[in-house]
């Protein structure tokens, strides 16, 4: 069996992203103005799309950490985990490109909280691989009487 289908590895990745999706959600959810600013900050999307994004978005992180902790409907959080990490990543990586710092908006409110895109590209990459795990290697069932 490989080591990425082995059903315990699935359960560790999923409770450790489920909470880094619960942990970045909550305060996003409780408040999601300054959320605004900071994808405004990615200069990706015009003024309308990044208000619907700010409002949508924390509740949809919540529902894949509830998901991924949970294990209800598992396999649709980590479609949604790897979507969403998917758009966080390009769009890091967009910026870092174009040479350009962002707040990243994953675990802080603050729009003056930037950093080097690169290192955030880098520091988001082993959640997305994780997620991809989840995504496209679905578990092996165990085997009767196997240790």
């Amino acid at each position: 069996m490989s080591w990425w289908r082995h059903p315990w590895v699935h359960r560790i990745l999923s409770w450790v992203l489920g909470a880094i999706f619960l942990y970045a959600a909550v305060p996003k959810v409780l408040d999601p103005r300054p959320l605004v600013t900071i994808i405004w900050g990615y200069r990706l999307l015009p003024p309308g799309p990044v208000n619907l994004v700010a409002i949508y978005m924390p509740f949809l992180e919540l529902l894949v950490g509830l998901g991924l902790l949970t294990g209800v409907l598992r396999r649709g959080a980590a479609f949604w985990a790897f979507f969403l990490l998917s758009v966080f990543e390009l769009a890091l990586l967009v910026n870092a490109v174009r040479g350009v710092n962002v707040a990243c908006g994953c675990f802080s409110q603050s729009a003056t909280d930037v950093h080097n895109a690169w290192l955030l590209v880098l520091r988001d990459l082993p959640m997305w691989l994780g997620a991809g795990v989840l995504l496209f290697f679905p578990p092996e069932p165990q085997r009767q009487g196997a240790r």
